[in-house]
């Protein structure tokens, strides 16, 4: 299991594997599934399962798209989009949680769409060209990525992803009124010296949040874009602008192709609704080399450093507001030592993992 996501029933979803990594007919080739017609997948190593805590119960979901981090849209639908992981598929897909609730049918809920661009840029997807092949003026581009951070922006309901790799990207997908076959994808590529990103996140306005391996923490603005985000020139390097990087707290590596932190955060969460008391919409990063959570305010990093036991190391954070009437005693964030080897925090042999709790004084006298 992978990365779990509560939803407003109180049931935890997990990205996991439920079956072999062959797919089900219903997802290949000769398939009358919607998105199978337009683009049948051979194999998904990860799936979907939901767990319902007051009865015990864990419902298994095989989907025909891998997966690996997942979030909810706020849509009607209430659909749970899930990230790809690792490079391979060239597919995004989601779940009509909706529709699953109501029918208990994994087959018609679930769909998947190819990343399709606009190159041809007319604002709306046609037949399209193979990533091997050059770009066609009449038509669009299909690209091969994955998602591995995945959000859905809540100003206008498009799901952006980061790619891994060098430089890597973000891409900016718009559904349309019928994913498998009105989807397009924008990319961006982050300038130098950053690059690789990794967990993304993104706030109320819309600005995407990204730890870079080069040591940084990026925004992206689209709104910043000057030039055409179509077109046959739209294929990542097309929008520096949108790009503001802050170099990480930690030793700063300095040479011709690098300028950045040597901390090596994994992943972003933006408290979107200021359930720590530093803001709404502060982007917090797993400080993972600080043993911390790095939370950028203002344009500084508020470095929250767990002093004890040494060696926290998280990969995930997220915020509660427990009662909204108790001030700061009443919310607070939650992460967890998320190491795969816990013996190395301190206490050694046999130190299990733990869960930390942070909460945000307004002065150190604070009673609470």
């Amino acid at each position: 299991m992978h990365n779990p996501m509560f939803d407003e029933k109180g049931r935890v979803w997990f990205t996991s594997r439920v079956g072999p990594p062959a797919n089900p007919d219903f997802c290949k080739k000769g398939s009358d599934h919607p998105s199978a017609k337009l683009f049948p997948v051979e194999q998904s190593n990860r799936h979907v399962s939901v767990y319902e805590p007051k009865s015990g119960k864990i419902t298994l979901i095989r989907t025909c798209f891998p997966t690996h981090h997942l979030v909810f849209a706020e849509d009607a639908n209430n659909t749970l989009w899930t990230s790809a992981g690792g490079p391979g598929s060239g597919v995004i897909g989601w779940l009509n949680r909706k529709m699953f609730d109501e029918t208990g049918d994994e087959v018609k809920s679930q769909g998947w769409t190819a990343l399709i661009l606009d190159t041809n840029g007319n604002g709306k997807r046609d037949e399209y060209v193979e990533p091997d092949q050059p770009i066609d003026p009449t038509r669009d581009k299909r690209v091969v990525a994955a998602f591995y951070g995945i959000g859905v922006n809540p100003a206008d309901g498009t799901v952006w992803g980061t790619v891994l790799g060098f430089p890597g990207y973000v891409i900016r997908l718009t559904p349309g009124p019928n994913p498998p076959a009105t989807a397009l994808a924008e990319v961006f590529e982050p300038p130098m010296p950053g690059y690789g990103p990794r967990g993304i996140d993104i706030d109320r306005n819309g600005v995407v949040w990204t730890p870079l391996s080069s040591g940084h923490m990026a925004s992206f603005d689209r709104r910043k874009c000057k030039g055409s985000l179509n077109g046959p020139n739209a294929t990542g390097k097309h929008c520096p602008e949108g790009w503001t990087l802050y170099p990480f707290p930690g030793p700063q590596l300095q040479n011709v192709t690098e300028s950045g932190s040597a901390e090596a955060s994994y992943y972003t969460w933006v408290d979107q609704h200021d359930t720590f008391g530093l803001g709404k919409n502060v982007p917090i990063a797993t400080g993972n080399a600080n043993e911390s959570l790095l939370a950028l305010v203002n344009g500084t990093f508020v470095n929250l450093r767990v002093p004890y036991p040494m060696g926290f190391y998280t990969k995930w954070v997220d915020g509660r507001i427990d009662d909204p009437n108790a001030g700061w005693k009443g919310k607070g964030l939650w992460a967890t030592y998320s190491t795969r080897t816990p013996f190395h925090v301190e206490g050694g042999k046999g130190t299990t993992s733990k869960v930390v709790h942070f909460q945000l004084r307004p002065d150190p006298l604070a009673q609470r």
